[in-house]
């Protein structure tokens, strides 16, 4: 029975440790001989030193600072402050999940930095401006979706888009699509599966809020040889694919950084003029583009190819003559 009630005391000093302290917040020893006592444990100051030199003995690096009486923390790699407030901040931001998930995961998290680190965090938690999905299958959907990628197998499901009374409106009639994932996206504030369509030969994005009876196939699922998703992402925009081109943009130079953050910081910028910078890049030319080239008004313009620059300027005129 010694030897067990050992094992628990060691057990239940990694906890305290654990869940009470860190590098700004180190533990005594008093202190934890009397979190063990509530527990009904019995400890002394030899006895938790003997068991903290255990512990550091098998991995575990728990720091000892010497001090007027030793003070403790442990040093496991687990999440810091910073990181922890990252994430939440990430749950809090993330649209595609529903308030109620939100709430559960906020928790959760918080709960990686230890009972004093969560509820600091969760006192402190930014609310973003952010629309939330309801779509509570969505969680269901995302554990299916990766299941059917590791295993590289096909995948049906619902598809459906909201009308004016926000009922939902079902794609296809209500029937199945049948589809090869790749892999997840999160992009725009929405989570995307990326598929690749026998059908019509092509690369594909369904939203994940926007599925329902999500399953996997018994059927081996067919991709392109050689896809480059990162590539693929830095072509699309908002997921709406088009036609692929090569494209030259003018840009003045206050735009550099908003065009590194679309673009990445790989791309290869060159002064045009002491305002300008030249760049090409290879995208797909959706409204999502065009309305993006756009919005920057005269510091943004495509100067080549030519079928582009008609897209362009098709896409000016249609929105002109909502104005005349």
């Amino acid at each position: 029975m010694k030897t067990e009630a050992k094992k628990i005391k060691i057990l239940k000093i990694l906890e305290i440790l654990r869940q009470n302290s860190d590098e700004t917040h180190p533990i005594t020893t008093t202190e934890m001989i009397n979190m063990l006592a509530n527990d009904g444990i019995e400890a002394t100051r030899q006895t938790v030193y003997s068991d903290i030199k255990t512990l550091n003995d098998y991995g575990y690096n728990i720091i000892c600072l010497r001090r007027t009486v030793n003070e403790y923390f442990i040093d496991d790699g687990s999440f810091e402050l910073p990181e922890i407030r990252i994430l939440m901040d990430a749950v809090q931001a993330a649209s595609f999940i529903t308030p109620k998930k939100t709430a559960v995961l906020i928790d959760k998290v918080a709960a990686l930095g230890g009972s004093y680190k969560g509820e600091i965090l969760k006192d402190n938690i930014v609310t973003f401006n952010t629309a939330k999905h309801t779509n509570e299958q969505i969680y269901y959907n995302i554990n299916e979706l990766t299941h059917a990628i590791q295993n590289k197998k096909k995948v049906t499901f619902k598809y459906f888009d909201f009308n004016v009374n926000k009922q939902k409106v079902y794609r296809k009639d209500g029937g199945l699509y049948k589809e090869n994932p790749y892999s997840l996206v999160y992009s725009d504030d929405n989570y995307y599966l990326v598929t690749f369509n026998e059908t019509f030969g092509n690369i594909t994005h369904y939203r994940i809020d926007r599925m329902e009876t999500v399953q996997t196939v018994d059927e081996d699922s067919n991709f392109p040889d050689g896809f480059n998703l990162e590539k693929h992402k830095s072509e699309v925009f908002g997921m709406f694919v088009g036609d692929k081109y090569k494209v030259r943009i003018h840009a003045r130079k206050y735009l550099i950084d908003t065009i590194l953050d679309k673009f990445g910081e790989d791309i290869k910028l060159y002064s045009f003029s002491d305002d300008e910078i030249m760049f090409d890049a290879e995208v797909q030319v959706s409204a999502r583009f065009i309305s993006w080239v756009c919005s920057f008004g005269d510091s943004m313009r495509v100067i080549s190819p030519q079928p582009v620059i008609e897209q362009i300027k098709d896409y000016l005129k249609t929105v002109a003559k909502q104005y005349e």
